[in-house]
């Protein structure tokens, strides 16, 4: 049956009317519809700029600094990566031969610095990845070129690397230059004990560095010595070079006191008496510092020439026998063999130096002097008192002890 055209489009329109209201009702916020495909729907502008959440770029910036391509770039200092809108996720930071930079992100992941100093004439690359709070990415990638040095200076140190010391040896840097940014070197030296002690660190003049706990070392205990000089400038245009740990062993507790008055040494091993030898010590008219010096150096036979420390032509024996230096002014405790036994013990003939009888040669172990090289090693304490002298100076020789321990620190 047909229908009228007047008729057929009103119920093209009541069709139309029912489809426009049935898709309201799907999208709607109503219930009876699937609860996955319910949620609000994106704004028509955002699905037409192509952003949603998953394409979006990351808000995070990273920074690099020094520069991309920048060189002559400080040693210290310069190297700083940073975030904003966003925190560091990664920071990778190496040298020209594939070395990674030690280095730590600050807690609040805005910061990145290195831990340690860079080399001088070097190549660096940094790569860098921040996170925004969506989770995505943003990475930087820099190379830079730090200082070529006007000069290097290394640090010639004592003890030696895996050596048995004495309780009274104290660690000891002379610096091929002259050092003015000492705060900047000292940095870059470390000494730490087990078990631990409190240690600190004195300069004399510009080239010499010692380093000591308050009292003598416990026997027993493990020192390091930390160098970590590379790219430290040590002075305007000079930098270090070293990196190195050195390890050594601190042994039985040897203390020697030396009586100038009375003629005599007394050997302390382990605060007990061991022996007591006979001595002569400087004359009145060259009297042996009085104070706390250790044990240096040790020589079976060295040449002793006054002509190297003010005396002329007083005296050059080339053969002096189990000799051990105590100051570096040129005092020793040693083996006299051109002296009649009949001194020991009895009066101080020598220029300053602590004399002991031997003999010629070195060869028979069974003297005074040769038992106390052979039970002596480098660190052990010898005390002289009651001599007609001053104290000798801390800064001659390894005889730190001499200073209060809070004027040392101070």
């Amino acid at each position: 049956m047909g229908v009228a055209p007047g008729v057929r489009r009103k119920i093209s329109a009541l069709v139309l009317g029912a489809a426009l209201l049935a898709a309201a009702a799907c999208g709607g916020g109503g219930g009876g519809g699937d609860d996955s495909a319910s949620g609000p729907s994106k704004p028509a502008s955002s699905a037409a700029a192509g952003s949603s959440p998953d394409t979006a770029p990351s808000t995070a910036v990273v920074t690099i600094a020094p520069k991309d391509g920048a060189d002559n770039v400080a040693t210290t200092g310069e190297l700083k990566v940073s975030a904003s809108g966003g925190k560091l996720s990664t920071v990778v930071v190496k040298d020209d031969k594939g070395a990674e930079v030690p280095g730590e992100i600050s807690a609040d992941g805005l910061g990145w610095s290195p831990t340690g100093h860079l080399d001088t004439s070097t190549q660096y690359s940094v790569d860098a990845t921040a996170k925004d709070a969506e989770g995505r990415e943003s990475d930087k990638h820099a190379t830079f070129t730090t200082v070529t040095p006007k000069d290097t200076f290394v640090g010639y140190f004592t003890p030696e690397d895996g050596s048995t010391v004495g309780v009274g040896m104290e660690v000891y840097l002379h610096f091929s230059r002259p050092i003015t940014h000492k705060k900047a070197v000292e940095a870059g030296v470390t000494v730490s004990a087990s078990p631990s002690v409190e240690v600190a660190s004195r300069w004399y003049g510009n080239q010499d560095l010692y380093i000591r706990p308050a009292d003598y070392w416990t026997p027993g205990t493990k020192v390091t010595l930390g160098l970590d000089l590379k790219g430290v400038e040590g002075a305007t245009g000079v930098y270090g070079k070293q990196q190195k740990s050195v390890h050594f062993t601190i042994g039985r507790r040897q203390v020697s006191i030396v009586d100038a008055a009375k003629h005599q040494m007394t050997v302390y091993r382990d605060n007990k008496v061991v022996k007591t030898v006979p001595i002569s010590s400087g004359a009145p008219e060259h009297t042996t510092y009085n104070g706390k010096m250790v044990i240096s150096e040790k020589y079976v036979t060295t040449r002793m020439n006054g002509d190297t420390v003010g005396f002329g032509g007083e005296y050059d024996i080339k053969d002096v026998p189990h000799a051990m230096r105590l100051t570096t002014s040129g005092t020793f405790i040693h083996g006299n063999y051109w002296a009649a036994n009949s001194v020991f013990g009895h009066s101080n003939t020598s220029h300053g130096c602590v004399g002991l009888h031997d003999v010629r040669g070195a060869h028979d172990p069974d003297t005074p002097a040769a038992w106390f090289y052979n039970s002596s090693i480098i660190g052990d304490v010898v005390e002289v008192v009651h001599s007609k002298d001053k104290t000798v100076q801390w800064y001659n020789g390894l005889n730190g002890w001499n200073m209060p321990w809070e004027q040392w620190k101070a």
